[in-house]
């Protein structure tokens, strides 16, 4: 029989918040494009600490803290992680541009990329936008993106739900921004 045990928290070593402040972040920052959901925004949140991403940029309707909806969902990562709110998401994305970020859309359209084809630059700056539950990402702000990135699926549903999609898209920005 193994002798592993589960950690303790205690034995994790994770830092503070004001450590993680202070901590560099890898050069990316995730947009929530009229995410409804408190859930889907905490968990976002949450990824985003785990992540070191810069900040979280939330438009439209999407919730802000302090609620407690998302608290339950992030876990005290609205503390940690940097957030900001711009009511329209074409002025986020165009002030994004304007600090040099490259503008990724996470939507299946009629010129995305399977996410695992696309070369991610370690000295390029990137903004990750992920749309509404139903809608997806705005129709009129199509025009602004770089580029359109999607989850390879083999199964019958035809989309991930936000928080899934938003983990695993900042987990392959962050292999190759920090490792």
């Amino acid at each position: 029989m193994s002798s592993t045990k589960k950690l303790k928290l205690e034995e994790l070593g994770r830092i503070d918040i004001e450590t993680f402040k202070q901590t560099e972040k890898i050069p990316l920052v995730v947009v929530l494009d009229n995410v409804r959901s408190m859930h889907n925004v905490g968990a976002v949140f949450r990824t985003a600490d785990a992540f070191i991403i810069e900040r979280i940029v939330l438009c439209g309707i999407t919730p802000q803290p302090p609620h407690r909806e998302i608290h339950k969902a992030a876990l005290g990562a609205t503390e940690s992680v940097d957030w900001i709110y711009e009511k329209n998401i074409s002025a986020a994305l165009q002030n994004l541009q304007n600090e040099n970020y490259i503008i990724v859309g996470i939507e299946q359209t009629s010129t995305s990329e399977i996410m695992t084809d696309y070369t991610i630059n370690k000295e390029e700056k990137y903004a990750l936008v992920l749309g509404n539950e139903v809608e997806g990402l705005s129709d009129e702000t199509l025009p602004l993106y770089d580029t359109f990135l999607e989850i390879p699926q083999l199964g019958t549903k035809h989309s991930l739900n936000v928080s899934v999609c938003g983990g695993i898209v900042m987990w392959e920005f962050f292999k190759k921004l920090k490792m």
